[in-house]
Order: C-alpha cells, then sequence, then structure tokens
C-alpha cells in the first residue's frame, strides 16, 4: 500500500511539472482588437499564482491586452527570450537584471512590477521535527538550487545567518534540474529538500516529507518575483505597460482579498495535476507567510536586502543602482487607481 502511495506522488510530482500549457483563449472577433504581449515565465508555480489570477479573471483583457503565456522552465530561458525579443516581458527573479546590467548590455532590463516580495521556497525533511533549528542540518545533505540562483543564494544567506557553513557543514546537492529535485528527494535522494509548492504539500500528504521551515521568513523581504522588460520596450510601449501592469495590481487586490479556496478555484486550470485540497492548502500557506505583495512598486529597501543577499554570495562584482534597474512609475501609477 506504501508503494502505491509513493508511486502515486511521484507521478504527481511528475504531471505537475510537465505543465507548460496555459488555458486556451477565446477567438472571439472582440479579441482580435487587443494588443497582444508574450510574456515567458520562468517556471509555473503556484507562486505566481496573481499572474493566473490576472489572466484567469479577465484584468489583462479589460486593460486591452492579450497574453501569450510561456514557460521556459529556468531563469536563464526565460531572460533570454527576453533578450532575443522572443518574449515582450518576463518574470524572473529580479537578480537576473543585475546580472545583464554586469554583462554590460546596452539595452539594459528593468523591473517594473514586483509579485512576490519573499522567498518562496520551505525546507521539507523526511520525518516530522516539532522544535526544528537550523543548526540540525549539520552533517547532512541538502537537495538545493543552481549556482547563482536566488534560491540556492537565500538558501546559503540563512543558512549562513544561522551558524552553519554551506558545502562544510551541510552537502549541498546542485546537479539535479528543478523540476526532477522533488522526485529525486522523494526516492531517496538527501536528508532535506529546498522545495518550491506544492512539492512541499505532496510530500507531506504522500507521508514522505514535511515542511520544518520557510527560507522566505528567514531571509526578509525582497523583490524576488518581478515583472520587467527591456529599457527600450519600456520607452517605446509605456502604454502598453502602464496597461499591464494595471491589471497586475487588480490581481493582487483579489489575492489579499480572498479566501485561499476562491483563489485556488480561479488558478486551478494552471495546475490540472495538483488536487484541490492541495492547491488551497499551499494558497493558505503562501498568504500567512506574507509572500505575494500587496502592489507592484518595488521597494529600494527590499532590492537593497537582494543586492545584500547577493553580495553575500560572492555574485555581486560591483555596485547596482537602484534607479538603473527598477522603474516604480506604472506600479505607483497602478497603486493610485
Amino acid at each position: 500500500m506504501r508503494r502505491s502511495i509513493q508511486m502515486v506522488a511521484l507521478s504527481t510530482i511528475a504531471a505537475l511539472f510537465a505543465l507548460t500549457a496555459c488555458a486556451p483563449s477565446d477567438n472571439s472577433a472582440s479579441e482580435e482588437k487587443l494588443t497582444q504581449v508574450r510574456v515567458s515565465e520562468v517556471i509555473r508555480s503556484i507562486f505566481y499564482a496573481p499572474q493566473y489570477v490576472a489572466i484567469e479573471q479577465g484584468y489583462f483583457k479589460s486593460e486591452g491586452l492579450d497574453i501569450q503565456l510561456d514557460t521556459a522552465w529556468g531563469g536563464d530561458k526565460a531572460m533570454t527570450r527576453l533578450l532575443a525579443d522572443q518574449a515582450d516581458i518576463a518574470l524572473i527573479g529580479a537578480e537576473t537584471t543585475v546580472y545583464v546590467g554586469q554583462q554590460g548590455a546596452s539595452d539594459k532590463v528593468v523591473n517594473f512590477a514586483q509579485v512576490t516580495q519573499r522567498d518562496g521556497s520551505f525546507l521539507v525533511a523526511r520525518n516530522k521535527i516539532d522544535n526544528w533549528d537550523w543548526s540540525m542540518l549539520k552533517g547532512k545533505s541538502l537537495v538545493g538550487s543552481r549556482k547563482g540562483s536566488m534560491p540556492e543564494m537565500v538558501s546559503e544567506y540563512v543558512l549562513k545567518q544561522n551558524g552553519v557553513t554551506p558545502f562544510s557543514d551541510v552537502n549541498i546537492i546542485q546537479n539535479i534540474t528543478f523540476d526532477n529535485q522533488a522526485t529525486a528527494f522523494a526516492s531517496g535522494t538527501g536528508d532535506f529538500l529546498q522545495a518550491f509548492e506544492p512539492s512541499g504539500a505532496i510530500l507531506e500528504q504522500a507521508g514522505q516529507g514535511y515542511v520544518v521551515a520557510s527560507f522566505g521568513q528567514d531571509s526578509g523581504k525582497l523583490p524576488y518575483t518581478v515583472f520587467m522588460a527591456k529599457a527600450s520596450t519600456i520607452k517605446s510601449e509605456p502604454t502598453t505597460i502602464q496597461k499591464f501592469t494595471n491589471a497586475v495590481q487588480k490581481a493582487q487586490n483579489f489575492i489579499h482579498s480572498s479566501t485561499p479556496e476562491e483563489v485556488a478555484k480561479v488558478i486551478q486550470p494552471y495546475f490540472e495535476g495538483v488536487e484541490s485540497k492541495v492547491l488551497t492548502a499551499v494558497i493558505k500557506r503562501y498568504q500567512d507567510g506574507d509572500a505575494w505583495a500587496k502592489d507592484a512598486v518595488i521597494d529600494q529597501e527590499e532590492f537593497s536586502n537582494m543586492l545584500a543577499i547577493m553580495k553575500e554570495a560572492g555574485e555581486l562584482n560591483a555596485d547596482v543602482s537602484y534607479q538603473d534597474l527598477v522603474n516604480t512609475e506604472f506600479a505607483e501609477k497602478a497603486k493610485r487607481q
């Protein structure tokens, strides 16, 4: 029986990360007048619920926009699509704009609308731990993320802040692709897992893992996931960027005024492999953890916190100007509406 439960859990996790397509759009005559906007999201995740709410609730459409959503499955891939003009807007971590800037790009990528304000990953243990302490990672192995990614930098930052030296006190496994990490953990790899939801909830439901800590709560607020575009796009299409940001703000208002059950019902089409009760539990966890920004404004203090984390990880090569990489004009206007 337990073998059967394990197979179901593995299949569910695998099915989740195979989801790449969003719900089909209505090809009515009225939609022909909409402005098409190509959006590349880094991964498909419940963490990005405001984006799916904006699509499903018709907020983008009411602003005259037709969103063509693509899932890149990787921050580097999403950024490549943006730089190659295969996408107009990308939903990625703000740190990617710093990397592009450090490489001397002539057309900078600018962050203009914040979606999440904390790291969205959780620490999953194989057994229940009632009184968790980060020192319990010492001598253990942790399935983590790739070097230079924000999840990995946050993880290392939190460990150091709690007296745990990454790669010395704890072995961090980094050779497993994101979409295979939860499956690998369920199969026996690692003592702990840095997981994005709903992987943690699915593992808990199957009795194969238990969430014991939140990386987001222990690392503070930062512009973890934002909408961004090339500076040239923002300059040439300010009306479209404003309409896009207006829709994002409407979705954020919905997220913060709705129950987990209501939000789950709206975004369910994007997570067909996830049970409604799991989806609801994850949304509640994110709401309780203050993961979603209440407005799209990218705060300078939070941006500075992200830079501090990058510097601690050795990924910040030079000083970075907030004014060069952040535009709050559209978010501030959307907030006032």
